[in-house]
Formats: structure tokens, sequence, C-alpha cells
């Protein structure tokens, strides 16, 4: 399992923009074997590619605003083969979109753009936050219209266990309808404050034991570790979740 565990790099946007191979070296010696983008930094895919083949690390996809689905497929389909994805992931509804009528537009330009890229060999899967809960399409939470689990519906679930127990639902169970639709999961914790902030994994509430067991059981290939905002050094923030998430994987063997 440890050959799955990667990092979100917004994580440690301020620390890429400052010197993104050092970013990489850090994380492989540390040990994650992987890493999801979340932007460039000002370097090209080819020298990134070139930098992680050297490193050997993976990339567990690409995180890419919902406009460059709309405008940009053919150059997103290039950056993953150049990086050597299979997952395009577009992380959020833009604000103005967050509205019944607006969640139907989303779903159909990511279904169109799915069917695109699943002849391509590419997959696309949808990230949430809480705010997709506040809003109701057709009697379901807008998050639910996105993702439904139903074979006319291309788009695959990359979900966010923090802001699923964020919007007031347990990770566990929320999981479970995606089996097999799932390639991705990003693993979160929250803080047990009554901020309920981002924690490092194992620091926080959410017993991640069984939801590592479901992703086995259930089709997942890689485990994302994302800190949104970090109450001190994010690369500190990410040592301490390897170090919690390896002694959990340590259980499975």
């Amino acid at each position: 399992m440890k050959s799955k565990t990667a990092v979100q790099l917004y994580t440690l946007r301020e620390e890429c923009q400052a010197d993104f191979p050092y970013v990489l070296k850090e994380l492989k010696r540390m040990g994650w074997s992987g890493v999801q983008f979340a932007g460039y930094h000002g370097m090209e895919p080819q020298e990134l590619a070139a930098l992680l083949k050297e490193l050997g690390l993976g990339t567990a996809g690409l995180h890419v605003g919902y406009k460059r689905f709309v405008e940009e497929l053919d150059e997103l389909i290039r950056e993953a083969r150049i990086l050597g994805t299979k997952d395009l992931v577009c992380p959020s509804t833009p604000a103005d979109l967050r509205t019944p009528e607006g969640y139907v537009e989303v779903r159909g330009v990511l279904n169109e753009a799915a069917v695109r890229l699943k002849e391509e060999g590419l997959r696309l899967s949808y990230h949430n936050h809480a705010f997709e809960f506040e809003t109701m399409v057709e009697g379901r939470t807008a998050l639910e219209y996105l993702l439904e689990p139903s074979p006319g519906n291309p788009v695959l679930a990359e979900l966010d266990v923090y802001w699923v127990k964020k919007g007031g639902y347990d990770p566990l169970t929320y999981i479970a309808p995606y089996k097999q639709r799932m390639p991705i999961i990003h693993l979160k914790d929250m803080s047990r404050d009554e901020e309920q902030t981002f924690a490092e994994i194992g620091e926080g509430s959410i017993d991640f034991k069984p939801i590592l067991e479901w992703g086995e059981a259930n089709g997942v290939e890689w485990y994302v570790v994302e800190q949104d905002r970090c109450r001190r050094s994010p690369m500190d923030c990410v040592e301490t979740s390897w170090v919690n998430l390896s002694r959990l994987i340590k259980e499975f063997h």
C-alpha cells in the first residue's frame, strides 16, 4: 500500500513556488511514492516528468480548474500523457455555478469531457468540498448529483474525507456507493478542537484504518494526503502525516 501514497502539492504551494525540485526530492526522501499536481509553478511538464523519473516518483493525477475542461481539453490530454497519469481531476465548482442550474451545467460539461478522455484512455474525477452539500439538485445534494454512481455518468469520485465530515456525514458510510468508481481518495484529518480545521493524518478525529481497508477492497489506486492550511511548517506537517500513515499501513501486513 505504501506504493500508493502521494501528496497533493497544493499543501506545499509556497514551497513549490520557491524551489519545486527541492520539494520533490524531500518528498521522495520522506518515503512518499507519488505527488498530485495543482499547477506547475513556472516549470514545464516535460521538466517535471524528467525529474519525477529521476527520483522514482509517480503522478497521482492532475488537479486542473473547471475552465480548462471547457477550453483546453486537448492540452490537458497532452499534459497527462507527459506526466504519466490517467487521472484528471476537477478540484471544485466555480462560485458562480453553485446553484441548481449551475450544477446541471457542470455535470453536462464534465460528462462530455469524461467521454472524450475515456476515448484517450484517461479518467475524469471530481473532488469535493463541503459547499456541494448545501445545494439540492433534483432531490439530491449537488455532490450526489455530480457523482451519481450509474453507468450513464462517467464522472468518477475523488472524495475528500475531511470535507465529507465537515459537511456532516460519516466518511466511511459516505464513500460506500463509490466502489470501483474512486481511483483516488483524498485523506485529510480534522483537528479535535472547536475549530475543526485541517490536521496531519493521525493527529485528528478521523479514523483512517477502516477507510484504508475499504480502499484496498474497492479499487483505490492512490491515497493522496492534502492539508489545505497548516499551523506550522507545511513540510513538517507532510512528514508527520507520512510517519503516522506509514504506521497505519504496517498494520495491513
